[in-house]
């Protein structure tokens, strides 16, 4: 068996994992990267979920994910506005590019594909490498970025898996005791993604096969709220692609879900089921809607030996996972906003944590803001509210990350940075997304590199240095601190997120930096001007007619007015109700919006 030796050792090829090696790179540390697929990138590529969710305000697009967005735009000549569940809608053929050349571009990363891990080998409380099929690598730290949280199994370090009761931290919306639901659904079910191509009215796909024990009967009304079209477009993807990733009588397959943390035989199993479950979905589309829709079969790379590829992600979209049991865990108060505010409250580490930290120091180091979201097909399950109105649209309100809640509570050599996190079942819901793990992700890799720098544990090592290493980073600076108002390009960005995280007392409740100025947003190669009458529907709520029909979308008619940009979010509350306005934006249709980069008269 082949022997390697490295500084960083990255387990898993996801989301996070992906972005903790780049970073652990980019800082220089020696690093291998070791996925189980060919692409990289997990829930936003090999997964299939190119339409992502949260940290979508330009304040809240910086680091590793802000990059991404800026490279998804520039390879993407049509664009990125095609569906409604996002703002940004992309060939995840194109996102697994971007990770693949990034990780190219680094000559102290090696990436090796195709492995799973076997074994977590340890030397008392430490982690020191792991023993793949056909190689061994020893690190002085390891991450586990796999999408179910397999090392901390493997190494038998202390996790946790399903649901805490209103007891363990008096969360607001943890159930007191087990229910129907939550036995059923030990976590949140997961979705195996499918990509559609619409051929058109005048030509035919050919046909989907229905899966062994098709059953019809779970998809009855999958659009009936909504409408066929508007349930396509939910996911509409470049070159009239469909992305099938829906949660109303759709392909969410949450049955016997503790096999995912059995053996291999049971995970194969589940993944056959899931995605058999996805293509009985598909051909009920087919079915109902015609044959001008078929499987899109040129998406994903087909891997032997595995249930998905072609039309099929290459894995489940998992939005739970094994959990480690951290130094700190984060909790459903932790992102909710806190009384009277718009943002969560800033999470404080103490001495008493087991950290080398100043205490009472803000330990923030990725945020996020999509509200709560919890999949349990045939449930309706409440949670607290953490949305607002804003840019004329409801928005998540942001929370931070705190960095002990990567770090082991009683294992050294050991970092997290994907889903397995230390949170609660309930707060998974918003820490899951996509973005958030991005910066997660970004952080560990960072963190990873600066213990080797300083020839420190994670737990020794100081936050404020780690933050300090995201703020600057030359390649994708960091936020570690959420402001509405505050975008990555404003040239007091910096001073501010320093000034904050030095006086975390100060930390304005409504989210807003006090400036004098905001920055504007430079518009998109893909903007337009339109010129129309604004419509006050209430508090952050504005339609917009247009005053002359736009030759490249005749069928504007009337549209929502939406935006990203902080600037333009004051212009437009500051408007009058049926005030003419010319603006710069972006039509998506799907969405019916008019998204507005600039305001212009």
């Amino acid at each position: 068996m082949k022997q390697l030796d490295t500084e960083v050792l990255v387990v898993g090829g996801g989301t996070g994992g992906t972005a903790a090696a780049l970073q652990a790179a980019r800082r220089g540390a020696r690093t291998i990267l070791v996925s189980e697929f060919p692409w990289l990138g997990g829930m936003l590529t090999s997964a299939g979920v190119s339409c992502p969710d949260g940290n979508e305000l330009l304040a809240f697009q910086s680091g590793i994910w802000g990059a991404y967005l800026k490279e998804l735009y520039r390879r993407h000549p049509t664009g990125l506005d095609h569906g409604w569940v996002s703002f940004f809608d992309y060939d995840p053929r194109v996102g697994a590019q971007v990770f693949a050349d990034w990780v190219a571009a680094l000559p102290n990363l090696l990436w090796i594909a195709g492995e799973t891990p076997q074994e977590v080998l340890r030397q008392g409380d430490r982690v020191v490498g792991v023993r793949f099929h056909q190689v061994t690598v020893t690190a002085a730290i390891t991450l586990d970025g796999t999408e179910l949280g397999d090392l901390l199994a493997l190494g038998e370090v202390p996790h946790r898996w399903g649901w805490e009761w209103q007891s363990e931290w008096s969360e607001p919306s943890a159930p007191s005791a087990p229910n129907e639901m939550t036995q059923c659904y030990p976590v949140q079910a997961p979705t195996w993604v499918v990509v559609m191509q619409d051929l058109g009215p005048e030509k035919e796909s050919e046909a989907i096969a229905p899966p062994p024990y098709y059953d019809p009967a779970p998809f009855a009304g999958a659009w009936e709220r909504h409408g066929a079209a508007a349930f396509l477009s939910y996911g509409g993807l470049p070159n009239a692609r469909y992305m099938i990733n829906w949660p109303l009588h759709g392909n969410d397959y949450g049955q016997g879900l503790q096999r995912l943390i059995g053996g291999e035989a049971d995970r194969t199993a589940f993944w056959q089921d899931a995605r058999w479950y996805s293509q009985g979905f598909a051909h009920y589309i087919q079915a109902h809607l015609g044959r001008r829709y078929g499987l899109a079969l040129d998406t994903f790379p087909q891997v032997p030996g595995s249930v998905g590829g072609g039309a099929y992600a290459l894995h489940p979209y998992y939005r739970e996972s094994r959990r480690l049991e951290g130094v700190r865990t984060v909790r459903e108060q932790d992102i909710l906003p806190i009384a009277n505010g718009w943002v969560a409250a800033l999470p404080f580490q103490t001495a008493a944590q087991g950290c080398l930290a100043v205490t009472s120091e803000c330990e923030a180091i990725a945020l996020g803001n999509y509200a709560n979201d919890h999949h349990y097909p045939g449930y309706e399950f409440a949670l607290q509210p953490k949305s607002r109105r804003w840019g004329g649209r409801w928005t998540g309100t942001p929370f931070t990350i705190p960095y002990s809640s990567l770090v082991p509570a009683a294992v050294e050599g050991l970092l997290v940075c994907e889903k397995n996190i230390a949170v609660s079942h309930i707060a998974n819901g918003a820490t899951r997304l996509q973005p958030v793990v991005l910066g997660i992700g970004q952080a560990a890799g960072m963190a990873a590199a600066l213990c080797i720098e300083q020839g420190c544990q994670p737990r020794q090592l100081a936050v404020r240095s780690l933050q300090e290493a995201l703020l600057t980073e030359p390649t994708a600076p960091a936020a570690v601190l959420p402001f509405y108002n505050l975008t990555p390009n404003h040239p007091d960005w910096l001073t501010w997120q320093r000034y904050y995280l030095d006086h975390p007392e100060a930390y304005p409740a409504t989210g807003d930096v006090p400036l004098a100025n905001l920055v504007g947003q430079i518009p998109s190669a893909f903007s337009q001007s339109y010129s129309g009458i604004l419509h006050h529907n209430g508090e952050q709520d504005y339609e917009f007619t247009p005053a002359h029909p736009n030759h490249d979308h005749p069928a504007t008619g009337q549209l929502r007015l939406v935006t990203l940009c902080p600037r333009v979010n004051q212009q437009l509350a500051q408007c009058r109700d049926r005030q003419l306005l010319q603006v710069r934006g972006r039509v998506n249709l799907a969405g019916r919006w008019l998204l507005v980069e600039a305001v212009e008269g």
